[in-house]
């Protein structure tokens, strides 16, 4: 998958999507790190925590998808720590977007933004 804003702007991320509950769990953990272009989709969740985690990351919490397409970014949190700290519930988030570190400033994405999920080309 990749992300972009709703006006079309490439923000460059290709996201692997974890589609069991099994893959939403385990998240990145185990993972070494991201490359600059990589991201998570975790579809159906709303919160995520840091345990056992060897980088740190921004995360993206996307609302429903509305009548075009087009989600709202309903939160963002930026240099979230490896090991520490837990995101509890996001209000109206329906996925979360794990990103490197540094990302979401570096594109410009913020809180009540707009943004599409499209299959890579």
């Amino acid at each position: 998958m990749e992300l972009r804003t709703a006006e079309g702007r490439e923000v460059g991320w290709r996201l692997q999507v974890a589609g069991g509950w099994i893959a939403r769990a385990r998240g990145l953990m185990g993972r070494r790190s991201l490359g600059p272009s990589e991201g998570l989709l975790l579809p159906g969740t709303n919160s995520i925590h840091m345990l056992f985690m060897r980088f740190p990351i921004d995360c993206l919490f996307l609302g429903a998808p509305r009548a075009d397409g087009s989600r709202e970014v309903v939160g963002v949190r930026e240099h979230l720590a490896p090991w520490r700290g837990v995101v509890w519930w996001v209000r109206g988030a329906r996925s979360t977007v794990e990103l490197p570190a540094g990302s979401l400033a570096a594109a410009g994405v913020r809180r009540g933004d707009y943004v599409r999920l499209e299959p890579a080309r």
